[in-house]
């Protein structure tokens, strides 16, 4: 049976917006990569592997990359794991079930430069509400944008606040689609509260925690407007990535060859990464 034409047009049409906002940017950046030019609007060198070479011989390149995994894996894990759990609570029936669910999505509709400029007040080292209230504990005063190790910590917990709700939207979806005579077999044969859920909503949830896994860790991997408009990749580079290594390379060092190096490799190591979850976890188990 043949495609609606109108459904032929959309797929041409989608493919074309791909390829023009996606699949060509991403070329033309790999191409760069190969270039030495301090500016788009001049004609570049090719200078082959030599920016790649010098790259990977950057003491912030390794720091970044290390900082950039820590803070993918923690902020996925911690998403993964409250994501689940406000996901189970809100699957259970209750009076002001659509209330919950819609107040539990509202942090991941702010905008991003919303909650930046909110958390920055309520940090801030004087008046800040948090800082009060730390204050107030007997806990001294806290400036969280001058220690590395408290400024990684508060932008990643704002990561986790902002999108655990799309991790609970989905796995709240894929709880739906399990049966419910599943639960009720399992009661039958006398199973506890953790055993349905290991034996029944785990399995269920299976392919769903996969897909998130892997768009969470690609995205928190990439991630640059929180962090940059919290901290700019400050202090002391505690909080910088690849993505900000590559911008700062690009745009603030003139560097653009570089700054595309950087890119390529991020998403080189990005994508074996993702190739090797998607080896040891396929959707579907053999």
């Amino acid at each position: 049976m043949t495609l609606d034409w109108r459904l032929r047009i959309s797929l041409i049409a989608g493919l074309i917006v791909v390829a023009a906002f996606i699949v060509l940017p991403a070329i033309q950046a790999i191409l760069l990569s190969f270039e030495g030019t301090d500016s788009f609007v001049v004609p570049a060198t090719w200078v082959g592997l030599a920016n790649f070479e010098r790259v990977l011989v950057m003491p912030e390149f390794w720091r970044d990359l290390g900082t950039g995994l820590t803070y993918a894996i923690v902020t996925v894990c911690l998403q993964l794991v409250l994501g689940t759990i406000f996901a189970l609570i809100l699957n259970v029936p209750l009076k002001g079930q659509a209330l919950f669910r819609g107040v539990a999505i509202l942090p991941y509709v702010v905008p991003t430069v919303v909650v930046a400029i909110s958390f920055q007040w309520m940090l801030d080292g004087n008046i800040g509400l948090i800082t009060q209230i730390v204050r107030n504990l007997g806990l001294g005063r806290l400036i969280w944008s001058d220690d590395p190790w408290i400024a990684l910590m508060t932008v990643t917990l704002i990561s986790v606040w902002m999108w655990t709700p799309f991790v609970t939207t989905c796995v709240l979806a894929g709880l739906q689609t399990i049966p419910d005579n599943l639960y009720a077999a399992a009661r039958v044969d006398g199973a506890g509260p953790w055993s349905r859920f290991w034996h029944v909503t785990f399995p269920g949830l299976r392919s769903v925690l996969i897909v998130v896994i892997i768009m969470r860790g690609i995205w928190m991997f990439n991630k640059f407007d929180i962090i940059w408009l919290m901290t700019r990749g400050g202090p002391l580079g505690a909080t910088e990535h690849l993505p900000i290594l590559s911008y700062s390379m690009a745009f603030r060092q003139y560097d653009i060859g570089g700054g595309a190096a950087v890119a390529t490799l991020s998403f080189l190591i990005l994508s074996a990464f993702v190739a090797l979850f998607i080896h040891l976890f396929p959707l579907q188990e053999k």
